[in-house]
């Protein structure tokens, strides 16, 4: 997410970046809503401070004995704060017009040539490429050819369970899954230094705008509306909300803590407003209690299937504020996935390489801004070094303006060669986000010199493990069907050598 303020001293410079992702003329748009919002809160902060200043002197005037002065002041008092709320309210909708404006505004790339200019994926650069193309005697077949013929991969029975795009994994393959994930997790922490999670599969709202799946790309991603909040979720809702409201009035500037004192105040008021209203005055304390209860319950929560672990990884450090000293921290996990493909109609219809649930191995790195160029070479170096051991053949490519996410400043991609495809595939994007996604997570580190920054977000997959699945599949088949195990594979499939049909 943008800073408003930066966009105002930045103006050419935010739309020359935009003008290289295909839009034009954000800046003035954006500004001309945040003059409103400006002008809507110095309206509000007048009233409010006149209103002050009234009250100060009706007490002077009675004091003097000018009743008429009094009088007129207390009407001048009333009319303010009959006026206030709506001023309040204009401030408000100002505030969320900017907010959701902004929100849907990507990152902008990092000077060319370090990012190429371009419209698509034509626009692609290749950087490097490791191996050559096999030879094999034989038409290689593809993935989904051998795993049915092997009896091994099932999307006959996977679609009467769960529809389109959904594949049953058994014996040898199911297994080889099961390798590839815990091979990479061990490289990953054992050799690379990333410490390994178990996330949650589940997450709110604000974990998916933190990384900014939500709201561009809702469509692409599964909702989930599990259950009915208990009273326990609202007391931890006010749990975090104080525990954030106190470590940024501790730690961070006079203006910062002002900002989230008023946002922990809109919080308690959104959250307990309706039960607070209906308890009103009089009520004992137990039937405020059962008031509360009846209100929590009807309370739906709302999660999303996290569509990567990129998600829940990067959102360990959301509104917090991290030591320098701790900095950089990397992050692995290994989960099941979970996207809608709802921009992929017609695409990849056969086979592993489009699925609306697949495993992943992600790999998330939080950095100082000095740190982040630097780290994310060696996050593409760390997810290379898992296609190198395997001895599959890979092409590594910078995509250009046109072909990047949403949150990224520049990414490279990492295309595996699918001899059965005879193309590369993607099989890893490793993205340097820079403060993008700390800004809507509130995700900052305090300095040496103990000055307050945002911290800087990579993620990349490290690497997709269904993919990995095909392209061992396709570069290791033999001509009579079988699956050669590459040999990194062997200890963690207990000796096994060779995946074919049992008969």
């Amino acid at each position: 997410m943008h800073d408003i303020r930066w966009i105002r001293e930045h103006r050419e410079e935010f739309d020359r970046g935009l003008a290289r992702r295909g839009l034009a003329g954000e800046a003035e748009r954006l500004l001309a809503i945040d003059e409103r919002r400006r002008q809507a809160i110095q309206k509000a902060e007048a009233a409010q401070a006149r209103r002050n200043q009234a009250s100060k002197e009706i007490g002077a005037a009675k004091k003097s004995g000018e009743e008429d002065a009094a009088q007129k002041l207390m009407q001048e008092v009333a009319r303010l704060k009959d006026e206030m709320p709506k001023l309040e309210a204009d401030e408000k909708a100002a505030s969320k017009e900017l907010d959701d404006e902004l929100a849907k505004i990507p990152n902008l790339p990092l000077p060319a040539p370090e990012v190429p200019d371009g419209a698509d994926e034509s626009g692609n650069i290749e950087h490097h490429h490791f191996g050559a193309k096999r030879e094999y005697g034989f038409p290689p077949k593809q993935h989904f050819e051998l795993g049915e013929a092997l009896g091994f991969m099932d999307f006959e029975t996977a679609a009467k369970l769960s529809g389109a795009r959904f594949v049953v994994l058994k014996s040898g393959l199911a297994r080889m899954e099961r390798a590839l994930g815990q091979f990479m997790l061990d490289v990953h922490t054992g050799e690379h230094g990333y410490t390994e999670v178990a996330p949650p599969l589940l997450v709110r709202d604000e974990a998916m705008f933190g990384t900014a799946q939500l709201p561009k790309f809702a469509e692409d991603q599964f909702p989930i509306i599990c259950r009915v909040a208990t009273t326990d979720d609202l007391v931890m809702d006010l749990k975090l909300a104080s525990e954030r409201f106190m470590a940024t009035t501790n730690a961070a500037s006079k203006r910062d803590a002002i900002e989230v004192a008023h946002e922990y105040k809109r919080f308690l008021t959104k959250t307990l407003g309706d039960w607070l209203d209906k308890v009103g005055a009089g009520k004992s304390e137990e039937e405020a209690q059962r008031i509360f209860e009846e209100e929590a319950s009807k309370r739906r929560v709302e999660h999303w299937l996290i569509p990567t672990a990129e998600v829940p990884l990067t959102n360990l450090v959301r509104e917090s504020i991290l030591d320098e000293a701790q900095l950089p921290m990397r992050f692995t996990a290994c989960t099941p996935c979970f996207r809608a493909e709802a921009g992929a109609a017609g695409k990849d219809t056969r086979g592993m390489i489009r699925q609306h649930q697949f495993t992943k191995v992600e790999l998330v790195s939080i950095t100082t801004p000095e740190q982040s160029k630097d780290e994310h070479e060696r996050m593409l170096s760390c997810a290379e070094e898992i296609l190198r051991r395997l001895d599959l053949h890979y092409r590594v490519v910078t995509l250009c303006t046109g072909d990047m996410g949403f949150a990224s400043q520049k990414t490279y991609d990492i295309e595996v060669w699918l001899p059965g495809q005879n193309m590369y595939r993607e099989i890893s994007s490793c993205s340097t986000c820079g403060e993008f996604q700390a800004r809507r997570m509130n995700a900052r580190y305090r300095t040496k010199e103990r000055a307050v920054r945002h911290v800087h977000t990579l993620n990349g997959s490290g690497v997709a493990v269904g993919r990995a699945l095909i392209a061992v599949m396709e570069t290791y088949q033999q001509q009579d069907g079988s699956i050669a195990v590459p040999d990194v594979l062997q200890s963690y499939m207990g000796g096994m050598k060779t995946i074919e049909r049992v008969t």
